[in-house]
């Protein structure tokens, strides 16, 4: 029977040691995904839960910055040396940096994108030879990579991790290996959460359910498409966002007319 069970699988998860990484680790390992977290710290961060265990349906850490192309060398000859198949890769390790147009720097720029892009390539072609058919990718992008949001050095970031997205769905697609992108909107993380409270008022204005996401409810959707019940999905671009990005601003001129 098809289900959201992920028992016989491995998954990693980077970006793993807080908020949204965090909480997708620990419900794909509740799937019964043996799930690799990785993050910057040199030990399992606190919000991942217990020892880690290389057992089925549990978390092992691996200390990991997305950006070293030596260390994803040295992280996928670990994998192989453990035997282990990769069923999944979930790109969430992400950064932020809010200047706005005229004010943001090339350098700026390129910190973001080494991250949110570059970072998320060399997972891609490190660990897509682990992978046979069936496999799936999944791309953590941004409601900002579907609308003209302020931020530009986020912005520009996660609508080139668009691109990439759906070329590698393209690419990986005849080896039977699934690519997708979730965008998160307004979710409660670490974060979001130094942002002022003008933002926060204005996004919710914005936003159709009218609150914050959580990170529990785009760990779902991460799940998902893990999952085989999503396994005929490839190329897609899932908005987790309570309906932010879907009416084009128009939400403000309803709001206007009542």
């Amino acid at each position: 029977m098809v289900s959201l069970q992920l028992e016989g699988r491995t998954v990693v998860v980077t970006g793993a040691g807080q908020g949204q990484g965090a909480a997708e680790a620990r419900l794909l390992a509740e799937a019964g995904a043996r799930v690799i977290a990785t993050d910057l710290a040199a030990e399992m961060p606190a919000g991942l839960g217990t020892e880690p265990s290389a057992s089925a349906g549990a978390l092992v850490y691996r200390q990991l910055d997305v950006t070293d192309a030596s260390g994803w060398s040295g992280f996928t000859s670990w994998i192989r040396s453990q035997g282990w198949q990769l069923d999944g890769l979930v790109n969430n390790a992400g950064v932020t940096q809010r200047s706005r147009l005229l004010d943001v720097s090339v350098a700026d720029l390129q910190k973001v994108y080494e991250v949110n892009v570059a970072g998320s390539l060399l997972g891609i072609q490190s660990l897509a030879p682990l992978m046979g058919s069936g496999a799936s990718i999944v791309n953590v992008g941004s409601v900002a990579g579907l609308t003209a949001h302020y931020p530009l050095a986020y912005t520009a970031s996660k609508w080139a991790l668009r691109g990439l997205s759906q070329v590698a769905a393209m690419e990986l697609g005849p080896l039977g290996i699934r690519v997708n992108t979730v965008h998160p909107g307004f979710i409660e993380t670490p974060m979001t959460a130094g942002a002022k409270p003008e933002f926060r008022q204005a996004t919710l204005a914005e936003t159709p359910l009218g609150r914050t996401g959580s990170v529990e409810e785009v760990a779902a959707v991460v799940l998902f498409l893990l999952s085989p019940l999503s396994s005929f999905v490839t190329g897609a671009e899932i908005p987790v966002d309570g309906g932010q990005a879907s009416h084009g601003a128009a939400k403000s001129v309803s709001d206007a007319l009542r």
